[in-house]
């Protein structure tokens, strides 16, 4: 497994272990964690690339049981978790079998539909990707795959690079994250400080707000409800691309907090 290693000022403490989506990598400008390189300045990055993304190996089906592994590796003695959308559920999963690695825990839109289903908006979320997963047609390309995921819901198709349709051929054979049974009671009652961090979804087009957007609301609501987490709303729709100053701040709030309790 790949990580890209930030620490600009060769600070001490625990480090920050980073969890990417589907259809980018760790340090990917469009949809990754390339504009928390600020972070770098006060505390050690670790960015990793799940399998079959990025510069990691290649894996048949990547999983998030999988990622959950190599996250607990990375932890190492101790570090703050942050995951996005799919890498949050990643990151859930780790932090359920090793919370004592954990100093902190950041979601940022996590893609754990599966513990909120009984919100009705989520329950139609869940049964809307059942049902598209299963209706996937049979020799689809990563190129068409990807064009799909973004023009179905009126979003710009990312350039199809070779490191987007590697990581568009990854996730279209993923085991799905929104329908891990992630059990919540382990992370409740963690002592480390969880925080949720949301998009308020103005701006992004309507489809995009009514298919993933409301339902991610709905998760991240519940979530920190269940999770006693607090709970950071920022404009837009991809909080730590679109407004990376108020989620670094908030990062490392979190993260000096959990230092100093």
């Amino acid at each position: 497994m790949h990580t890209t290693v930030w620490d600009d000022a060769g600070a001490g403490g625990p480090p920050a272990v980073l969890v990417h989506g589907i259809l980018t990598w760790g340090d990917d400008e469009r949809y990754g964690f390339a504009a928390q390189r600020p972070l770098a300045a006060r505390h050690r990055l670790l960015l990793m690339d799940r399998r079959g993304y990025g510069r990691s190996p290649d894996i048949e089906h990547s999983d998030w049981a999988v990622d959950a592994e190599d996250i607990i590796a990375l932890l190492g003695t101790g570090a703050h978790l942050v995951g996005h959308a799919y890498g949050g559920v990643s990151a859930m999963a780790a932090a359920v079998h090793r919370p004592d690695l954990v100093r902190s825990l950041t979601l940022i839109q996590p893609g754990a539909l599966r513990p909120a289903e009984a919100d009705p908006v989520v329950a139609a979320a869940l049964a809307r990707a059942r049902a598209a997963t299963a209706a996937l047609p049979a020799g689809l390309t990563p190129a068409e795959y990807l064009r799909a995921a973004t023009e179905s819901v009126g979003m710009e198709t990312p350039e199809p690079t070779p490191a987007r349709l590697r990581a568009a051929a990854t996730t279209m054979a993923e085991r799905p994250c929104w329908d891990a049974d992630i059990p919540l009671g382990p992370l409740a009652d963690a002592p480390f400080p969880k925080l949720l961090i949301s998009g308020d979804w103005a701006g992004a087009p309507e489809a995009y707000r009514t298919y993933a957007g409301e339902p991610l609301i709905a998760c991240a609501r519940f979530l920190a409800t269940a999770l006693d987490a607090d709970h950071l709303t920022v404009p837009g729709y991809y909080p730590h691309t679109q407004q990376p100053a108020r989620v670094n701040a908030a990062l490392a709030d979190l993260w000096q907090a959990a230092r100093t309790a």
